[in-house]
């Protein structure tokens, strides 16, 4: 009989820490962000949708590109948020949409410029993040050397090079643009602007690795909870919050 419960203990142990899940995430606020609300609005209706299914979140916080690199190794079981992309259906299970991200080109008013192709945007300098993915046709123009582009670790020193006059745009999603600049100077924020064509507009999704096994199940458990979530109103919600966070204004 004790053998039994020492066992029944041991099994209801194993299926207590199955139910959890460690994820990487960094700062991308007002999406991602460990001391915000619910560590950003993207990272709240991730844990609220595996927390349907039964799943509770722990977030880990890192510079993205090592976010990424440990979740495509295995180390750890996913990460959040993300656009998705050829390389990462290779790598991850992709979750339904979280939030639509739209991705604008900062710049100077000083130094205003149009543009409608990619290759409109070759004789300037072009800021980026290292591991941000600013979709195919900017991606693919990179790496055929058609566009100038520094790649810095995060969004804030790309702004700060903006402002230095060392780069001349900057590719960033708007809302996380313009909540990262109230934390400059009103008068360097005054100095700033953005191009209304959007570079890319796409979702935000979980990535789960593939090195992991029963991450394809999970995966499906988190997308039944993701559309309990929007049954009950509140995934409209969080979106629509995000849009009044201090900064988003247009």
């Amino acid at each position: 009989m004790r053998l039994l419960v020492l066992l029944f203990s041991l099994l209801l142990g194993s299926l207590a820490a199955a139910e959890e899940i460690y994820l990487t995430n960094g700062e991308w606020p007002p999406y991602t962000g460990e001391k915000l609300p619910h560590y950003g609005v993207a990272s709240r209706i991730v844990t609220e949708a595996f927390a349907i299914e039964g799943v509770k979140v722990h977030w880990e916080f890192y510079p993205w590109a090592r976010a990424m690199r440990l979740a495509k190794s295995g180390q750890r079981p996913g990460t959040a948020a993300w656009l998705n992309s050829p390389e990462r259906e290779q790598a991850f299970f992709i979750s339904d949409p979280l939030i639509m991200s739209g991705y604008v080109l900062f710049h100077r008013k000083d130094d205003p410029f149009n543009w409608q192709t990619i290759d409109d945007l070759r004789d300037l300098r072009i800021g980026a993040v290292i591991g941000y993915d600013y979709g195919v046709p900017f991606e693919q123009a990179e790496r055929d050397k058609r566009l100038q582009v520094k790649r810095v670790n995060t969004d804030e020193q790309a702004f700060r090079l903006l402002l230095a006059g060392r780069i001349d745009i900057l590719p960033v999603d708007r809302l996380v643009g313009l909540a990262l600049l109230q934390h400059f100077d009103r008068a360097d924020r005054e100095r700033l602007t953005y191009h209304r064509l959007p570079l890319r507009k796409d979702n935000l999704h979980l990535l789960l690795s593939r090195q992991i096994e029963g991450n394809e199940e999970l995966m499906e458990r988190f997308n039944r909870g993701l559309a309990e979530l929007e049954r009950s109103g509140k995934l409209e919600r969080y979106r629509l919050e995000a849009q009044q966070l201090p900064g988003s204004a247009p």
